[in-house]
């Protein structure tokens, strides 16, 4: 059974730096392109970032390039986005998905199994 879980949200500062995991239980990373994605309040889903299954190849949206990075722990089986310089707009609740895809890119959609999601808040 797939599953996947999110942690790591919480109230920063404007400017503050949040790593946000995403625990994968009942497949192998090596099998599965893994997306982050978030939903602020009155908006519709946006794909942040992904990872491809071989070779962890990344994509990120424009909104967040050069600001956050995303990684994979094929060991523990953890994916991580680490998300510096965050601004108020980077407010939402994030999402990681996982996609059975064996390939060495990744998309922002077409995702079949997802968390329950974290709460980010920047605010002062």
């Amino acid at each position: 059974q797939v599953q996947l879980v999110e942690s790591g949200g919480r109230l920063v500062q404007p400017g503050g730096s949040l790593r946000l995991s995403c625990a994968a239980s009942g497949f192998t990373l090596d099998l599965y392109a893994i997306g982050w994605f978030r939903q602020a309040p009155g908006k519709e889903r946006e794909g942040v970032a992904c990872i491809s299954s071989i070779s962890g190849n990344v994509y990120y949206a424009d909104s967040v390039k050069g600001r956050f990075t995303i990684s994979r722990d094929n060991v523990k089986n953890v994916v991580y986005l680490q998300m510096n310089s965050l601004k108020p707009e980077d407010t939402a609740v994030y999402y990681c998905a996982a996609m059975r895809a064996t390939s060495r890119t990744c998309v922002l959609w077409g995702y079949d199994y997802w968390g329950q999601g974290t709460q980010v808040s920047v605010s002062s």
